[in-house]
C-alpha cells in the first residue's frame, strides 16, 4: 500500500470512528445546539473531505468544473446547509463523502494491483551488461554496448541484449517474455533474446542489436504505449462524460428550482428543502465514477494480463477490434511451420537406416545447401573429412562422392535417371533426396519444413472462439500448400503468391466480409509487412519474426506460438464483456436510481450505493480481466 493509501485509509478508519462516536453519543445525550452540533459534526466532515473540497474549488477557479469532485462537493455541502437550517441530521452530509472516499480508496488499490502486474513485465528489463575487453570483464549500461561486442551472462542474470551464443551453454528461463513455463536450453550458435533469465551456466554471447532494438527494449516500449492508443468504448465514455456531467447538474438544477416554482404557480405550498434534497441526491447518484474508472482499468487490466501470456498489444483499440476478428488469415513458412527444412522421414531399403543417413550426410558434407546442412543436422555426429573423396557437385540433380571406399549418389530423380539407377518415385510432400550406393538404390530421405507442434491444435481452437473462416497465404507451390493446408484444417489456401498478391488476397476477403466483422492476418517475414499493415488487425511472430513485421503488426506473439492467436481472441473477447457490463450495469442502476430519487422513493443512502456501491462493483468486475491463465 502506498503512503497515499495509508494516508487515506488513516483519515477513513479516523472518520469512522468520529461518526460512529458522535452517533452513539447523541442516542443518549442529544446535541440541542445548533452551534455546538455544527460544530463537531464539521470535525469528521472536513477530515473526511478537505482534499475532495479543494479539488472541487480548484476546479472551479481553473474553469474546470464538472467533475465527480464537484458533484460530491455541491451535494455534501448542501446536505450540511439542510441540516443546519433544519438543526437536522449531519449523517448524510458526512456519510457521502465517507463512503465515496472508501470507494476511492478502493478504486486506488484496485488500479495499484493492475500496475504491479505490469511492472512485474517490467522487471525484464537489465540493468546492466558484463561486456569483455581485453580478456576483462566490465560492468557497463546495456545502452553503451556495441553490435558485435561479445557479453558474458552469468547463472542468475538476464540477457541484456539480443544476440548468439558463442561459447557455453545453459538454460533459460522466457517466461516473463513469452508465458511459457518450461524452461529452453541453449548452446552455442543459438540465438538469444535480451529479457531471459540464464539459469545454469555461464554464456559468452556476440550481440546482434544495439540495446534500443533488442526484444526487451521493443516489449517495454510496447507496454508502455499501450494505453496512448484508446478504443472506441473508451473514447465514448470519455465523451460520454463531458456531455453527462453538465446535464445532470442541469437536471438537479431544474428539479431543484422548477416543482417549487410550479407549487407556487398553482398556489402550494413550494416546499423547497424536499425538492433541494431530491436534487442533491440526484447529484450523488449521477456520479459517472464506475464507468470514467472502470472503462480504462477493464482495458488496463486485459493488456496487462495478455503482456503476462506472452500476447503484447500495442492498444486497446486493437484488444477491442481483436474481439471481433471472425476471419483470420495466415502465412505458413515460419507462422504455422517451423520455416526451416528438417529431416522427416528416412526409409531405407537394403540397408541399414543409421548407414543411410550416415554415407548421405557424407556425401552431401562439402555443400551448404539448405538441404544438405538439413541432413547433416539429422546426422549429428561429427564427420571425418578424411573418409571422404572425388566429391562432384552437379548442379539441379545432386551430389557424387566416394565415402569410406562406396559410391554414393544422393540426389533428386533426376540424377537417379542419369545414372540408370531404377527407383520408386516418392509422391510425398516436401524435398526428396534419393541414394543410391556403389550403382544400387538404398532408398530416400525425405525433406520437409514441418509443423510447429501446436499448429494443427491451433487452428481448431480459432474456430472453438468464434471464427467462422481459416485462410491460408503462401508463396509455395500448390502441392506442398496444398498438403499443409489439408493437415492443417484452414477452409481456404491460395498458393504461389508473391508479396503483393497476398496483400491482393487479403483486400479480397476484406471486401466480402460484413461490416461488423473483423479480418486478422498473421504473419513473421518481412514480406508479410505489407499485409500486416493491410488487415483489420495484424498479429506478428515475435520471437522470430522480423523487425518490419512486428513493426507493422498491432499485437505480436512472443513465442512464435499460433496457439496465442486464439487465446489472444479470448483475451480480447472477455475484456470487452467486462466493459459492457460494467457499462450496462452502471448505466442502469443510476438510471433506475435517478428516477427513484427524482420522485422521493431514493434518499441520499440509495445515492451513497449508487455511487460508491456501483463504482466499487464495476471495479472489481474490471479486475477480473487481469485473470486470463486459464482462457
Amino acid at each position: 500500500m502506498s503512503r497515499k493509501q495509508k494516508n487515506m485509509l488513516v483519515r477513513i478508519i479516523v472518520t469512522a470512528v468520529l461518526f460512529a462516536g458522535l452517533f452513539v453519543f447523541e442516542k443518549f445525550v442529544p446535541i440541542t445546539s445548533r452551534i455546538l452540533r455544527l460544530a463537531v459534526y464539521m470535525v469528521p466532515y472536513l477530515v473526511i473531505s478537505y482534499d475532495i473540497l479543494k479539488k472541487a474549488f480548484k476546479g472551479i477557479i481553473k474553469g474546470q468544473v464538472f467533475d465527480e469532485n464537484f458533484l460530491m462537493a455541491v451535494a455534501s455541502v448542501g446536505a450540511v446547509a439542510i441540516a443546519v437550517y433544519e438543526n437536522g441530521s449531519y449523517n448524510e452530509a458526512v456519510a457521502v463523502m465517507l463512503f465515496y472516499q472508501i470507494g476511492e480508496l478502493f478504486q486506488s488499490y484496485a488500479v495499484g494491483k493492475s500496475r504491479r502486474s505490469i511492472s512485474e513485465l517490467m522487471d525484464i528489463r537489465p540493468d546492466y551488461a558484463n561486456i569483455e575487453v581485453d580478456g576483462k570483464i566490465e560492468q557497463v549500461d546495456p545502452d553503451e554496448v556495441e553490435v558485435g561486442s561479445i557479453i558474458v551472462v552469468s547463472a542468475g542474470e538476464k540477457i541484456p541484449i539480443d544476440g548468439v551464443i558463442v561459447e557455453g551453454s545453459t538454460t533459460l528461463d522466457t517466461s516473463s517474455l513469452t508465458g511459457e513455463s518450461v524452461p529452453r536450453n541453449a548452446k552455442e550458435n543459438d540465438e538469444v533474446i535480451s529479457g531471459c533469465i540464464n539459469l545454469t551456466g555461464t554464456v559468452r554471447i556476440r550481440t546482434t542489436k544495439p540495446f534500443g532494438e533488442s526484444t526487451v527494449s521493443k516489449i517495454l516500449d510496447l507496454v508502455e504505449n499501450s494505453s496512448s492508443k484508446k478504443s472506441k468504448s473508451e473514447q465514448f465514455i470519455s465523451k460520454f462524460a463531458r456531455i453527462y456531467t453538465p446535464a445532470v447538474c442541469g437536471g438537479a438544477l431544474a428539479l431543484a428550482l422548477i416543482p417549487p416554482v410550479v407549487s407556487l404557480i398553482i398556489g402550494k405550498e413550494a416546499m423547497w428543502l424536499t425538492w433541494i434534497y431530491r436534487a442533491l441526491t440526484f447529484l450523488v447518484i449521477s456520479c459517472p465514477c464506475a464507468l470514467v474508472i472502470s472503462i480504462p482499468l477493464s482495458f488496463f487490466a486485459g493488456i496487462g494480463g495478455a503482456s503476462k501470456e506472452g500476447v503484447l498489444v500495442k492498444g486497446s483499440n486493437y484488444l477491442e477490434t481483436l474481439s471481433k476478428t471472425k476471419i483470420v488469415v495466415f502465412d505458413k513458412t515460419g507462422t504455422m511451420t517451423k520455416g526451416k527444412f528438417e529431416v522427416t522421414e528416412i526409409a531405407p531399403i537394403g540397408i541399414d537406416r543409421d548407414e543411410l543417413i550416415r554415407l548421405t550426410a557424407y556425401a552431401e558434407s562439402y555443400s551448404s545447401h539448405p538441404i544438405s546442412r538439413s541432413i547433416k543436422d539429422a546426422y549429428g555426429k561429427e564427420i571425418d573429412a578424411s573418409k571422404i573423396s572425388d566429391v562432384n557437385e552437379i548442379s539441379g540433380n545432386g551430389v557424387l562422392a566416394v565415402v569410406d571406399g562406396k559410391k554414393v549418389a544422393a540426389g533428386n530423380s533426376k540424377l537417379m535417371d542419369k545414372l540408370g539407377v531404377e527407383h520408386t518415385v516418392c509422391d510425398k510432400v516436401g524435398t526428396v533426396v534419393y541414394v543410391a550406393v556403389d550403382g544400387k538404390y538404398c532408398g530416400y530421405i525425405l525433406i520437409s519444413d514441418a509443423l510447429k507442434p501446436t499448429s494443427v491444435s491451433a487452428v481448431k481452437a480459432m474456430k472453438d472462439c468464434g471464427v467462422r473462416k481459416t485462410v491460408m497465404l503462401t508463396g509455395d507451390s500448390k502441392k506442398v500448400a496444398d498438403a499443409v493446408a489439408k493437415e492443417l484444417g484452414a477452409d481456404e489456401v491460395y498458393s504461389e503468391l508473391l508479396p503483393a498478391d497476398k496483400v491482393s488476397q487479403v483486400e479480397r476477403l476484406l471486401a466480402d466480409k460484413s461490416e461488423k466483422e473483423k479480418l486478422a492476418f498473421v504473419g513473421d517475414g518481412i514480406n508479410d509487412a505489407p499485409v500486416l499493415s493491410r488487415a483489420d488487425i495484424g498479429i506478428a511472430m515475435g520471437a522470430l519474426g522480423s523487425d518490419a513485421a512486428i513493426e507493422a503488426a498491432d499485437i505480436v506473439l512472443m513465442d512464435d506460438d499460433p496457439m496465442k492467436i486464439s487465446k489472444a481472441i479470448k483475451i480480447s473477447s472477455k475484456c470487452l464483456r467486462i466493459v459492457n457490463e460494467n457499462i450496462y450495469f452502471a448505466l442502469g442502476v443510476k438510471a433506475l436510481c435517478l428516477i427513484l430519487g427524482a420522485v422521493g422513493i431514493a434518499n441520499m443512502w440509495v445515492a451513497i450505493f449508487a455511487d460508491v456501491g456501483v463504482m466499487v462493483i464495476a471495479v472489481l468486475n474490471a479486475i477480473r480481466a487481469l485473470s486470463v491463465k486459464k482462457l
